[in-house]
Protein backbone atom coordinates (compact mmCIF):
# COMPACT_ATOMS: atom_id res chain seq x y z
CA UNK A 1 0.00 0.00 0.00
CA UNK A 2 2.85 2.38 0.80
CA UNK A 3 4.44 1.77 -2.59
CA UNK A 4 1.19 2.68 -4.33
CA UNK A 5 0.93 5.95 -2.41
CA UNK A 6 4.57 6.83 -3.10
CA UNK A 7 4.22 6.06 -6.81
CA UNK A 8 1.01 8.08 -7.00
CA UNK A 9 2.65 11.07 -5.32
CA UNK A 10 5.66 10.85 -7.66
CA UNK A 11 3.42 10.65 -10.73
CA UNK A 12 1.34 13.64 -9.58
CA UNK A 13 4.47 15.71 -8.94
CA UNK A 14 5.83 14.75 -12.36
CA UNK A 15 2.57 15.72 -14.09
CA UNK A 16 2.46 19.06 -12.29
CA UNK A 17 6.11 19.77 -13.14
CA UNK A 18 5.61 18.88 -16.82
CA UNK A 19 2.50 21.08 -16.95
CA UNK A 20 4.30 24.03 -15.35
CA UNK A 21 7.30 23.82 -17.69
CA UNK A 22 5.34 23.34 -20.92
CA UNK A 23 1.68 24.23 -21.18
CA UNK A 24 1.59 26.79 -18.38
CA UNK A 25 4.27 28.99 -19.96
CA UNK A 26 2.46 28.99 -23.28
CA UNK A 27 -0.85 29.90 -21.65
CA UNK A 28 0.77 32.75 -19.72
CA UNK A 29 2.41 34.07 -22.87
CA UNK A 30 -0.87 33.98 -24.80
CA UNK A 31 -2.80 35.73 -22.02
CA UNK A 32 -0.15 38.44 -21.75
CA UNK A 33 -0.32 39.07 -25.49
CA UNK A 34 -4.11 39.16 -25.47
CA UNK A 35 -4.11 41.61 -22.55
CA UNK A 36 -1.79 43.90 -24.49
CA UNK A 37 -4.01 43.75 -27.58
CA UNK A 38 -7.22 44.25 -25.62
CA UNK A 39 -6.03 47.19 -23.53
CA UNK A 40 -6.40 50.73 -24.81
CA UNK A 41 -2.72 51.50 -24.31
CA UNK A 42 -1.72 48.31 -26.11
CA UNK A 43 -3.82 49.19 -29.12
CA UNK A 44 -2.37 52.70 -29.23
CA UNK A 45 1.14 51.26 -29.04
CA UNK A 46 0.34 48.81 -31.84
CA UNK A 47 -1.00 51.61 -34.03
CA UNK A 48 2.15 53.65 -33.42
CA UNK A 49 4.35 50.69 -34.36
CA UNK A 50 2.31 50.17 -37.51
CA UNK A 51 2.68 53.83 -38.45
CA UNK A 52 6.43 53.69 -37.88
CA UNK A 53 6.73 50.61 -40.10
CA UNK A 54 4.65 52.25 -42.82
CA UNK A 55 6.89 55.35 -42.70
CA UNK A 56 9.96 53.13 -43.02
CA UNK A 57 8.38 51.29 -45.95
CA UNK A 58 7.57 54.53 -47.74
CA UNK A 59 11.17 55.72 -47.42
CA UNK A 60 12.57 52.54 -48.96
CA UNK A 61 13.08 52.51 -52.70
CA UNK A 62 11.74 48.99 -53.06
CA UNK A 63 9.87 47.38 -50.20
CA UNK A 64 9.18 44.00 -51.79
CA UNK A 65 11.50 41.89 -53.84
CA UNK A 66 10.43 41.32 -57.43
CA UNK A 67 9.63 37.69 -56.67
CA UNK A 68 7.47 38.62 -53.66
CA UNK A 69 5.68 41.30 -55.65
CA UNK A 70 4.89 38.79 -58.41
CA UNK A 71 3.57 36.25 -55.90
CA UNK A 72 1.32 38.82 -54.24
CA UNK A 73 0.08 40.06 -57.62
CA UNK A 74 -0.75 36.51 -58.75
CA UNK A 75 -2.51 35.80 -55.46
CA UNK A 76 -4.63 38.95 -55.70
CA UNK A 77 -5.54 38.15 -59.31
CA UNK A 78 -6.61 34.65 -58.31
CA UNK A 79 -8.80 36.03 -55.51
CA UNK A 80 -10.34 38.56 -57.93
CA UNK A 81 -11.17 35.76 -60.37
CA UNK A 82 -12.77 33.68 -57.64
CA UNK A 83 -14.83 36.65 -56.48
CA UNK A 84 -16.06 37.29 -60.04
CA UNK A 85 -16.99 33.62 -60.37
CA UNK A 86 -18.91 33.78 -57.09
CA UNK A 87 -20.97 36.74 -58.35
CA UNK A 88 -22.19 34.70 -61.33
Amino acid sequence: MKQFIYKTIIVIIAIVAIYEFTISKQIKQITEQSEILLSKEGRKEGIEKLRDELKKAIKKERYLSKEDAKLIKDFIQKIAIELKDEEN
